[in-house]
């Protein structure tokens, strides 16, 4: 990869930490970007549904079954929008996960960038399968 896609690679992911940080979840706060043509089209974090409750987990730090993940909600802001993510890079903090990893091969996105990766890669290995680019950055 070259480095000038690799500096800007960092600097969307480095914008989602930011975002990240919006989350109202205690237990993981992640963040997400969908880029397209160098704009950024779409951004999420994982949380409640519009208009619910800003409570992620319960008094055992469970989360509850209806928080959305920051990729969902990134794909579902397009999904409203006159964009479209067909051919989009989404950026995100913590690797997807197997249900998410359908809705980004769904949405048409050609290349996920993550930064952590999470303790189940079924859904990274699932976008693979798929022919979808999974790149990890590890330090930023």
């Amino acid at each position: 990869m070259d480095s000038k896609q690799e500096k800007y690679d960092k600097a969307y992911l480095n914008m989602a930490m930011e975002w990240a940080k919006l989350s109202y979840c205690k237990r993981k706060q992640v963040g997400s970007l969908i880029v397209k043509d160098k704009m950024i089209i779409s951004d999420g974090y994982n949380g409640t549904p519009s208009g619910h409750t800003n409570c992620c987990e319960d008094d055992n730090g469970d989360t509850f079954w209806y928080v959305l993940h920051a990729e969902a909600n990134a794909i579902l802001k397009v999904a409203k929008s006159t964009q479209s993510a067909d051919g989009a890079t989404l950026y995100i903090t913590l690797s997807p996960c197997k249900e998410c990893s359908k809705l980004i091969i769904q949405a048409g996105i050609k290349r996920v960038v993550y930064h952590i990766e999470y303790k189940d890669t079924s859904g990274i290995d699932f976008l693979s399968e798929y022919g979808i680019a999974v790149h990890h950055v590890k330090e930023l």
